[in-house]
């Protein structure tokens, strides 16, 4: 009974916490990525800076939406198969909730200026949000000079070249496997 009663609360948590992450993203999956860092690193304690990065890498090589990648497999070290189920629906509840709302009203609540100035302080918000996360990403990863040269080339690819994410993160793997192998060497 206490088993049962523990895992219910290890779901409940799972749920909570993703509705929480869900009801404050604004932006897009992006967005995401700094309210995990401070949830389930600095607060919950659940996955360490990297285990973060890695999940929020892998969520954007696979198929599907980056927030509800990222809650499943974050739900999933926390409790398996449900546990991805669960922090997943958790991640997209609140979000479906105002959608829902915000379309049955949409055209008539976009025209107000008001509206526009919201979404637009939103917006810059989210900016200074993803920027201070980026930053303390960079200083984490990059530990050598070779970790600043691969910084820079993505970063270079990905702004003035226009390389697709997916296969910045394939040839950064591709990269790094040498590179790892050439230390050990």
């Amino acid at each position: 009974m206490w088993l049962a009663g523990r895992w219910c609360k290890t779901m409940l948590e799972l749920y909570v916490t993703f509705m929480k992450i869900g009801a404050v993203m604004f932006g897009g999956g992006y967005s995401m990525l700094p309210l995990l860092m401070r949830e389930l690193v600095d607060n919950k304690k659940w996955c360490t800076e990297e285990e973060v990065l890695d999940y929020f890498s892998l969520a954007q090589c696979t198929p599907g939406v980056i927030a509800i990648n990222s809650a499943t497999f974050v739900g999933y070290k926390r409790g398996k198969v449900l546990g991805g189920i669960v922090a997943s629906l958790g991640v997209v509840t609140v979000p479906v909730i105002i959608i829902t709302i915000i379309a049955a009203v949409l055209q008539n609540l976009m025209s107000y200026p008001l509206v526009q100035h919201i979404f637009a302080g939103v917006r810059v918000a989210v900016a200074a949000l993803m920027t201070v996360t980026i930053v303390r990403l960079i200083k984490k990863a990059a530990k050598d000079w070779i970790s600043w040269i691969i910084v820079i080339v993505a970063f270079l690819l990905l702004t003035v070249v226009g390389l697709d994410s997916v296969w910045l993160v394939l040839i950064a793997a591709a990269f790094g496997i040498l590179v790892g192998r050439w230390k050990k060497a």
